[in-house]
């Protein structure tokens, strides 16, 4: 059994690599390093954590290791490139329920987790931490679970709004909020259960007025919202591991939602409170205009003129992955590249469905991070290129944002592919974009469309450039 200060000095160890972690997984190129960082930092805290002189089942412990590894094994093998938004938004909501049920456990015999006093009462300090895990922890069960059904298509992606709905969630937070106050003076089951069950509640009605537009913000909330509930079980177990890889998750989630949201010309509280969701109907209704005449071609049409080209930027979206065409595109590339044409990949921040998911697709098909640009450090290149190739991105490419401002997106920032001299499109409709909007860029004289599946699509192309 380790001493006082050897547990510190290992936890410290821990949290350095954790942070080391974070800093790695800023950049795609040194992901890979910092995922080993995180893995070798809580391999440590988990081995140190074992050894502490208050684990003492250590059965029933190796058994829910043995089945929750073997679950989360098969389900990373199996789990396809398409379907890792939604993973993640499960995954999160897990969190949330190991903090619930910590909290339940400490409640419940409080000796055993030493925040209780010599009479059994608890602590005033762990009523309060107590209190935060509980909410916190359950509002991230509930929204995740609300979070992933929308993105995996249990649940209707488009909003879910009703009248008196803000004011709905303010009674309900104020109601929360006055029982985990009446908890802290006087710790009872009713008040406990009561500030539980409008927490579990209001983190469903916080998610469903949301629209798929607002996901990978709302994935990157979740994200932080599960590190806080894992900081306020930290303080119950009194586990400075865990307080501090969770206070580091949850203020890295959220640096990255206001990142996101700045890239949306978005406020934070304007997507928690349902942002693109109230105008989206209204948009999707009166927004596409299919009497616009559109100019079309085949895929041998787009292998001619990509071949022609000196240079050419793909912009990569959610119908990349959807068609999972990143393998083909990464061909594509590898053609062109040695036709002796320049490409270049522009990722949009937002792009997808949560953060990095343009990222981690191209990534997998191992195209070279050295040509994958962020939009920032592209868009002064769009003028001075011969071909902006879209496939299955929209609402990020919408000159709307730019030149209308009656558009619900004006003033979001976007890849400016109308810039470029040549525009292609692969899609497999003029169907809107999450935010319910049509797209200008479809309709200048400049663009050809190519009505198909993104993955059927790059592979024509590659036959032809062959």
């Amino acid at each position: 059994m380790l001493s006082i200060n050897w547990v510190a000095l290992l936890y410290l160890l821990a949290s350095i690599l954790i942070v080391f972690s974070l800093k790695g997984l800023s950049s795609p190129a040194s992901a890979r390093r910092g995922n080993t960082y995180g893995m070798l930092g809580m391999g440590i805290a988990v081995l140190v954590t074992l050894q502490l002189s208050n684990v003492q089942n250590y059965m029933w412990i190796f058994v829910c290791i043995g089945i929750g590894g073997t679950i989360g094994a098969i389900a990373a093998r199996k789990v396809p490139m398409t379907h890792m938004p939604q993973t993640v938004a499960f995954m999160h909501s897990l969190v949330g329920l190991a903090a619930v049920l910590i909290a339940v456990s400490a409640f419940a015999n409080p000796t055993a987790y030493g925040i209780a006093d010599a009479s059994g009462v608890l602590h005033t300090a762990s009523r309060i931490e107590l209190f935060l895990g509980t909410f916190i922890g359950a509002i991230t069960f509930t929204a995740s679970l609300i979070a992933f059904g929308k993105l995996h298509g249990f649940i209707s992606g488009n909003p879910l709004v009703f009248k008196g709905q803000h004011h709905l969630n303010l009674v309900l937070g104020i109601a929360m909020l006055s029982f985990g106050a009446w908890f802290c003076v006087n710790p009872t089951w009713l008040p406990f259960l009561l500030m539980l069950s409008i927490a579990l509640v209001l983190g469903v009605l916080l998610i469903v007025p949301i629209g798929g537009a607002d996901m990978p913000v709302i994935v990157s909330m979740l994200n932080s919202y599960s590190g806080w509930a894992a900081a306020g079980i930290g303080f119950t177990l009194n586990n400075h591991m865990l307080i501090v890889a969770g206070a580091l998750v949850g203020s890295s989630g959220a640096i990255l939602s206001y990142i996101m949201c700045k890239a949306m010309n978005r406020s934070l509280f304007n997507v928690l409170l349902g942002g693109f969701g109230g105008d989206a109907p209204a948009a999707a209704a009166g927004g596409v205009k299919k009497d616009r005449p559109v100019t079309s071609g085949a895929a041998e049409d787009a292998a001619f003129m990509l071949q022609n080209a000196r240079s050419v930027v793909i912009v990569p979206g959610y119908g990349l992955a959807v068609a999972r065409a990143q393998h083909a595109l990464k061909e594509m590339v590898e053609a062109l590249t040695h036709a002796g044409v320049k490409v270049r990949f522009a990722i949009h921040p937002v792009a997808g469905r949560m953060p990095g998911h343009m990222n981690v697709l191209l990534a997998e098909a191992d195209v070279p991070y050295d040509i994958v640009h962020e939009m920032d450090e592209i868009n002064p290149e769009f003028a001075d290129t011969d071909i902006a190739l879209v496939i299955g991105a929209n609402d990020v490419t919408n000159p709307a944002a730019k030149n209308d401002p009656s558009s619900p997106i004006y003033g979001m920032p976007i890849l400016e592919v109308a810039k470029a001299r040549n525009i292609l499109i692969i899609k497999r409709s003029l169907s809107a974009g999450y935010a319910g909007l049509d797209n200008d860029l479809f309709y200048m004289d400049k663009t050809m469309m190519i009505f198909d599946d993104a993955k059927k699509a790059c592979e024509k192309i590659v036959q032809s450039l062959d």
